[in-house]
């Protein structure tokens, strides 16, 4: 059952329109009703037609954003997804269980594997960069023009940090290839108050919080100005003062961590979310299930972002699981579920602006899985050509590209040129080289930070290991680079 989202008067557009029927959440005790035109070719992964929202006489704002809480001492409302109004007529009797009241059916029937019909995807712009519905003023001239210019930073960025890596110059690196408009409408749709828990593809939140160029390559090259004092990998980057944690490289570690970020922020009374990205490979993690669980039961006010690009490494979707992806999972563990174009940077800015509001307001977990495509390998440790058709990836990387798409959205509006285009590439990547020349001058951090910034006072084991190494670089200088300082 579709959750109608209009709610106060002189909402913004898309708080009237966002597509409901993806927000699968528990019903309530008002009835919506949402249809789509031209319904029959949701099935083709059509979503070129508009929505219609017909709220019933009797629903209010209040009734349709009341938050429900699950008691044991009352009956527990049913699963749209498993029920509906024809039920009735086979329900004989009920009985209160432990978690609410469940009806009783003299019918066997099993629960399906999925449904027939797959979770359809909320989507503003087509490929081609026109809106799908009347023209509507989406974001204002000056948030559209940043996060643009802040894919092209994120694309340059990741270009010439890829070359280095190739020349050797450092050794390691992950882009965001095909992601940029997750990146960056996120960015745009979060407050900077709000924590962010990223994976290892969302560098483009870092840069629109002030995170600057030359720290990023700083950590990167792990020299002495790098924050994590070049004990992580390349693009393991953090920073207390944006509010964004440190990258950690195994798979699902930071979700658990949100949630409990979040009931601390939920403690507090503070105005903020937490908001974890991870990947389609991470759902196949047990910390996924236990963190979803887990902050439905505490109504934490964490917004969960799955980046379905379509491989885990090597690992394809369709090893991954057979549900219909990850919105349906959500809505396993009672948690309310969107799906949306993830190269669409309209629509996703929508779907966060929303459900960081949800998150804030109703004190509640928000998932939202968002579908792309990864066009670049997994890492610099990686061929994906080996395990995936090259005219597949050119085809995402060409008529799919969320860059692209949204260019094409801002030219038509008037506020882009080709010519600004080509301005702001050249400059920004000479700014990304300009930073590398100054991060590959700059001294390395000293040797005794290895063993520092763990314990308070050094114990005597890592006093051990630090005479240790010390006694084996003075026997064989050779080894051991010459621009750390011992």
């Amino acid at each position: 059952m579709a959750i109608w989202l209009a709610s106060r008067k002189g909402a913004d557009y898309f708080t009237k329109t966002l597509i409901s029927t993806t927000f699968r959440s528990l019903r309530t005790s008002t009835t919506v009703i949402a249809s789509f035109r031209d319904s029959d070719d949701s099935s083709t992964g059509s979503f070129r037609k508009p929505y219609l929202f017909f709220p019933c006489a009797d629903s209010s704002p209040s009734a349709v954003f009341r938050s429900r809480r699950f008691e044991s001492s009352q009956a527990g409302p049913q699963l749209d997804f498993f029920s509906s109004d024809d039920d009735d007529e086979q329900i004989q009797g009920s009985m209160d269980f432990p978690g609410g009241k469940i009806g009783f059916t003299s019918e066997m029937r099993f629960l399906p594997e999925s449904s027939e019909k797959r979770v359809q995807c909320y989507r503003v712009l087509d490929d081609n960069g026109y809106e799908l519905s009347s023209p509507k003023q989406h974001m204002n001239k000056e948030v559209a023009m940043k996060m643009y210019s802040g894919m092209l930073t994120l694309d340059s960025l990741d270009t010439v940090l890829y070359e280095a890596q190739r020349q050797g110059r450092i050794s390691f690196y992950v882009t965001s290839f095909g992601e940029e408009a997750i990146n960056l409408a996120s960015a745009a749709a979060l407050s900077s108050d709000d924590l962010i828990m990223p994976q290892y593809r969302e560098p483009g939140i870092l840069w629109w919080r002030g995170f600057t160029l030359q720290e990023f390559v700083n950590q990167c090259f792990g020299n002495k100005n790098d924050y994590g004092k070049g004990r992580q990998m390349p693009i393991h980057y953090g920073s207390k003062k944006h509010n964004y944690f440190t990258v950690s490289s195994p798979l699902a570690t930071q979700l658990p961590q949100a949630v409990g970020a979040a009931y601390s922020l939920k403690a507090e009374k503070k105005d903020a979310c937490v908001v974890a990205f991870f990947g389609d490979g991470s759902s196949s993690e047990g910390d996924f299930h236990a963190s979803l669980n887990f902050a439905a039961v505490l109504e934490a006010p964490v917004v969960f972002i799955c980046r379905n690009n379509g491989w885990a490494i090597s690992t394809p979707t369709t090893d991954q699981f057979r549900s219909d992806g990850i919105v349906v999972k959500g809505h396993g563990y009672g948690i309310r579920s969107i799906r949306v174009d993830g190269n669409d940077a309209l629509a996703v800015y929508n779907v966060v602006r929303v459900a960081r509001e949800m998150a804030v307001t109703e004190q509640r977990p928000i998932l939202i899985e968002a579908m792309t495509y990864r066009v670049g390998h997994h890492s610099t440790s990686d061929d994906s050509t080996k395990y995936r058709p090259a005219d597949e990836i050119e085809h995402w990387k060409t008529s799919r590209n969320p860059v692209s798409i949204f260019r094409k959205w801002v030219q038509r509006k008037g506020w882009w040129s080709d010519e600004q285009e080509s301005e702001f590439r050249a400059d920004i990547r000479k700014q990304v080289i300009n930073a590398i020349q100054v991060a590959e001058k700059t001294e390395k951090p000293s040797l005794e930070n290895m063993f520092t910034d763990v314990y308070e006072e050094l114990p005597s084991s890592l006093k051990d290991q630090e005479r240790l190494i010390r006694n084996t670089i003075k026997r064989h200088p050779q080894d051991y680079p010459t621009d750390v300082p011992l």
